[in-house]
C-alpha cells in the first residue's frame, strides 16, 4: 500500500469517527432546558425567589431574575446582613459588597460602596458598561452616582443601637458571630442566588453588608469572583455564605463549579468544597461557619455546609421549598 493511499484511509476513518461525535455535540447545543430552577441562601432566599420567579416564569433571562431577587434583600430593612438596615463596620460606616455574572463569563462587582441601596445594579452596570469587573469604595461611589444612583443614608436606627451597645465592649469574634445568626428568617448572612432560565443559560448574584463590626476596609468573599460566587454555562454556578475569609482561602465558588465539571453532583461538589476548608485548619472550623449551593446546567441542585443550620430556598415549576443543607458537623 502507498503513502497516498494509506493517507486516504486514514483521512476517511478520521472522518468516520469525527461526524458521529460532531452530530452528537450538535444534538447537544440543541438540548435546551425549558424548566427554569433558582437556588438562594438562607431562609430569606424563600422570598427573593417568590420575586425572581416570575421573570423567569415569562422567559426572562436569568440574569434579570438574579439582580431582581437580591434587590429584595438589599431593600429590607429587617435583613440586618444585607445593604439598608446592615450592620456597620467598628466606625459605623455601613459598607456593601456585591457582585454579579452570566452565562458568558461577563462579570461586575463593587466592593466597599457606602450610601447606595442597590450595589447589585451597581455591579451590573460595571458589568455591563466599564471594561472593568471591580469598582471600589470613592470609585464605585462615583460611578454609581453618575448613573443615576441616589443617595442614602443605610444605617437604620435598629442597626445604629445594635452598634452603639457593642461599643460598650468592641469584642470583634466574627467566627462566633455568624453562628448567632444561623438559619434564622430576619439575620441571615450573605444572600447569594443562582438561576437557571428557559434558554439553559445560568447567571448568579451576591450581596452582602459583611462582618458586623468589622475592620474599615474589610472585603470578604461575596463580591469575589471565584470565590463568593462562579457561574460556567457548560459546568454549573455556585455560591457561598459564611466568614468569607475562609472561603477565599480555596476560591470556594469556582472550586465547587471545578467539582462539578469533574461530574459531581451539586450536592458532593459543595460538600467537597467545605472538607476542603476543614482539612485546611480543623481546629479553626470548629468555630465557624460556611455553607455552598450549587445549580447544574441540569437543573439539579445542592447544598453543604460546616455546622448544621445553613439553608437553602429553592423555586421551580413544580417545587417550592427551603431545604436543611447537610453539614460537615452534626
Amino acid at each position: 500500500m502507498n503513502i497516498k493511499r494509506r493517507e486516504l484511509i486514514k483521512a476517511a476513518l478520521l472522518a468516520g469517527v469525527a461526524g458521529p461525535m460532531s452530530a452528537a455535540l450538535a444534538q447537544t447545543k440543541r438540548t435546551i432546558n425549558k424548566n427554569p430552577v433558582l437556588i438562594s441562601t438562607w431562609n430569606y432566599g424563600r422570598k427573593a425567589n417568590a420575586v425572581a420567579w416570575p421573570i423567569l416564569e415569562k422567559g426572562g433571562s436569568s440574569l434579570d431574575a438574579v439582580e431582581a431577587g437580591v434587590k429584595l434583600a438589599e431593600a429590607d430593612p429587617n435583613a440586618r446582613t444585607v445593604g439598608y438596615g446592615g450592620l456597620p463596620d467598628r466606625e459605623g460606616k455601613v459598607t456593601l459588597d456585591a457582585c454579579i455574572m452570566d452565562s458568558r463569563f461577563n462579570c461586575g462587582a463593587v466592593l466597599c460602596l457606602e450610601q447606595i441601596m442597590h450595589p447589585i445594579s451597581v455591579a451590573r452596570m460595571v458589568m455591563e458598561r466599564t471594561p472593568h469587573i471591580y469598582l471600589t469604595g470613592e470609585g464605585a461611589l462615583q460611578f454609581a452616582l453618575a448613573n443615576g444612583f441616589k443617595k442614602t443614608n443605610l444605617l437604620t436606627p435598629e442597626s445604629e443601637a445594635d452598634y452603639i451597645e457593642w461599643l460598650k465592649t468592641s469584642n470583634y469574634k466574627p467566627e462566633k458571630n455568624i453562628e448567632n445568626r444561623l438559619g434564622g428568617e430576619l439575620n441571615h448572612d450573605t444572600i447569594g442566588m443562582l438561576a437557571l432560565d428557559n434558554t439553559g443559560n445560568l447567571s448568579g448574584a451576591c450581596t452582602t453588608s459583611g462582618m458586623a463590626y468589622k475592620m474599615r476596609g474589610r472585603v470578604g468573599d461575596s463580591p469575589i469572583i471565584g470565590s463568593g460566587l462562579y457561574v460556567d454555562n457548560g459546568a454549573g454556578a455556585a455560591t457561598a455564605s459564611g466568614v468569607g475569609e475562609e472561603i477565599i482561602r480555596i476560591a470556594g465558588a469556582h472550586l465547587v463549579v471545578g467539582y462539578m465539571e469533574q461530574g459531581l453532583s451539586p450536592e458532593n461538589a459543595c460538600r467537597k468544597a467545605v472538607e476542603k476548608i476543614v482539612k485546611i485548619n480543623p481546629d479553626k472550623s470548629r468555630d465557624l461557619q460556611v455553607g455552598f449551593i450549587a445549580l447544574a446546567p441540569s437543573g439539579a441542585y445542592g447544598g453543604y455546609s460546616i455546622q448544621p443550620g445553613f439553608t437553602y430556598a429553592v423555586k421551580s415549576g413544580t417545587k417550592e421549598e427551603v431545604f436543611k443543607a447537610k453539614s460537615f458537623y452534626r
